[in-house]
């Protein structure tokens, strides 16, 4: 059994592994050194080289950590939603809240800095594209499900789009002086809503009769 597998191993990796992802959500890739790494998870500067064959093996575990998390708050926020008939205006709050975040007193979090940041890197880091299609897969199946507790439906083919929608309005007041992320992908959704997630046709309630009773 090597070091990398017993107990201690598996704890200090995945004490490494976190500290590398509060440095990625907090700073973004350049934040993400052998050294900070280590101080912030509390061990030897050399237990970054022995349990991880490289800088970038290490940012890799970090995204996947990340997006483990992420996975985990869209599962705790779809399980809240109750199901129920929801408006153009009250299915959109919902999304936004899923896709962008529910605080609207926080107009730029670093979660979702990094988030977009993650999205670029992955164009000069190869090894990323993968675990971020992977995330994006999760994203796109709360989704569903939201839309589907909301009495709508949509598509399989045209999620991607909507989530697209959203991160594209996102980016965008990332550089804007605008009223911020959350308001711009309300702007948004609140127009193709009613397009990409139609309501469901309620099935409409039997007349009784005296003939039929």
């Amino acid at each position: 059994m090597t070091a990398a597998v017993t107990p201690k191993g598996v704890r200090r990796q995945y004490a490494l592994v976190s500290a590398a992802a509060e440095l990625l959500c907090e700073g973004g890739f350049d934040a993400v050194r052998h050294r900070a790494v280590a101080r912030r998870a509390g061990l030897p500067l050399a237990a970054t080289t022995y349990y991880f064959s490289s800088l970038d093996d290490l940012i890799v575990k970090a995204v996947e950590h990340v997006g483990a998390l992420e996975a985990q708050q869209l599962r705790e926020r779809v399980a809240s939603l109750s199901r129920r008939r929801r408006g153009a205006e009250a299915t959109v709050d919902v999304l936004v809240d899923l896709l962008v975040g529910d605080d609207p007193d926080t107009q730029v979090s670093e979660q979702l800095i990094s988030r977009y940041e993650r999205y670029i890197a992955c164009a000069r880091q190869p090894a990323l594209r993968e675990v971020q299609r992977r995330i994006l897969q999760q994203r796109t199946d709360a989704v569903v499900k939201v839309v589907e507790r909301c009495g709508r439906s949509v598509r399989a083919e045209l999620v991607p789009a909507l989530v697209c929608a959203v991160d594209g309005a996102v980016v965008a007041a990332l550089i804007d002086d605008g009223d911020g992320p959350r308001s711009a992908a309300r702007a948004t959704l609140i127009d193709v809503i009613d397009v990409l997630a139609p309501l469901l046709t309620p099935i409409p309630t039997p007349v009784l009769t005296a003939a039929s009773g």
